[in-house]
């Protein structure tokens, strides 16, 4: 199990800066295929809006409840000893596509300003039918941006969420060759039974965190937490997920991620995290959170964050009361609709927002508690120079970029260029 102090291996983080300096990706060809939309630009959001009621941060307090350990071990012991992040690296089986090799209508889901540096689609015939959601790194999960010796891309996706019998999945990148990405397909599950049986998590994951150990996703009735040291191994290639007869089916995916632990909305008109992000910059690091505005619109996006514990024997998880309970540290409310990813990093937040036409792009703020800056771009200085829909902003500290992802393109960008574009 790896957590480690932040204050560790400076030196290979330096290193790491300056190969990933020296391989960034030229994607001017890419930037020529694609134009930017001139639609009226949206309302300015302003800036942020602190919370004050004590009635409304409480709405945002979560509850935990452990999958007990008896649970886990018993489906360890079925399923056969658990495998290791490298070794799912070590079986990738499918490859993503260089930007060059991909189809300009995938290609046009790049933001137009800032430019993508690097950037890579999904093939086609592995993603029919799913939807791409959040993403997070191996520079989430630990400060000098590797896990062990890999760099590591964790890419979510889901299917039928919305009909009540969904799954979702986590592509495990292998990042070590930048110019070279393979991965293979690990299903998010929930032991059942005691841990006789799992089924598929059934959400969307529209926001994903990955913190020491721990992977935290978005799910429709609050966050689920992954323990990184539990990964199984699938025995049975078939659509089912599973106890099957012969052993153990994942859908398709070779391996399987049970939950650990899950945390629920404190009342049932609490609101909901919908997108994710970590935030180094606080002492101690922290999730953040976005939950959208109402479907009618009427009402601000709420945006907050949660403190993350310091208990070695509870790495990776949020810090919790007696009772088990997680309560926010700070509140904001954001005159915007159609929140997607979320990023804080030293006061700063920044909001990708949809675009509301279905074939326009969407936009990217800059917030704080003074004004709203959007990047900018093309001949009319348009704010609409994002992609059309990002679920999530991912800040690798390490290198200082951001990773997302918008259709089948998976692409990053320095942060510092996103500051450099905003009007």
């Amino acid at each position: 199990m790896k957590h480690r102090g932040r204050h560790r291996r400076r030196r290979r983080g330096r290193a790491l800066r300056a190969f990933l300096a020296g391989t960034a990706l030229a994607l001017t060809g890419a930037a020529t295929i694609i134009s930017a939309s001139q639609a009226t630009d949206g309302e300015d959001p302003g800036g942020l809006k602190p919370v004050t009621s004590a009635e409304r941060i409480a709405s945002l307090r979560l509850q935990e409840q452990l999958v007990p350990e008896a649970t886990l071990d018993r489906l360890a012991s079925t399923m056969g000893r658990p495998v290791g992040v490298s070794a799912v690296l070590d079986d990738a089986d499918h490859s993503l596509r260089a930007a060059a090799d991909c189809p300009a209508e995938d290609l046009e889901a790049l933001p137009v300003e800032p430019a993508a540096t690097r950037a890579h689609c999904w093939d086609a015939a592995d993603t029919h039918s799913w939807r791409a959601g959040a993403v997070t790194t191996s520079g989430d999960a630990d400060d000098d941006g590797l896990w062990g010796r890999n760099r590591v891309i964790l890419s979510g996706w889901s299917q039928n969420a919305t009909a009540g019998h969904g799954i979702a999945r986590v592509a495990f990148v292998d990042a070590n060759d930048l110019d070279r990405l393979t991965y293979t397909w690990v299903l998010l599950t929930v032991p059942v039974d005691g841990g006789r049986d799992y089924r598929a998590l059934d959400s969307d994951v529209s926001g994903m965190v990955w913190y020491q150990d721990k992977l935290l996703v978005t799910a429709s009735d609050g966050l689920y937490a992954f323990d990184m040291n539990r990964v199984q191994r699938a025995t049975v290639d078939s659509a089912a997920v599973g106890r099957v007869r012969g052993g153990w089916s994942a859908h398709g995916s070779r391996y399987v991620l049970p939950a650990v632990g899950s945390y629920r909305p404190a009342g049932t008109d609490a609101d909901r995290p919908t997108g994710l992000s970590l935030d180094r910059s606080t002492v101690p690091d922290s999730l953040v959170a976005s939950g959208r505005a109402p479907a009618d619109g009427d009402g601000p996006a709420l945006l907050w964050r949660y403190s993350f514990g310091t208990d070695p024997a509870r790495s990776g998880l949020p810090a919790t009361d007696f009772a088990g309970r997680v309560d926010a540290t700070e509140a904001y409310e954001a005159k915007a609709d159609d929140v997607g990813g979320v990023l804080s990093y030293r006061s700063e937040w920044y909001l990708s927002r949809a675009s509301e036409e279905r074939d326009g792009r969407g936009t990217l703020w800059r917030q704080d508690g003074d004004e709203a800056r959007a990047t900018r771009c093309g001949s009319e200085d348009t704010q609409h120079c994002w992609s059309a829909r990002t679920p999530s902003l991912s800040y690798w500290e390490a290198t200082g970029e951001v990773w997302s992802q918008s259709g089948r393109m998976l692409f990053a960008l320095p942060l510092a260029s996103v500051d450099t574009a905003l009007g």
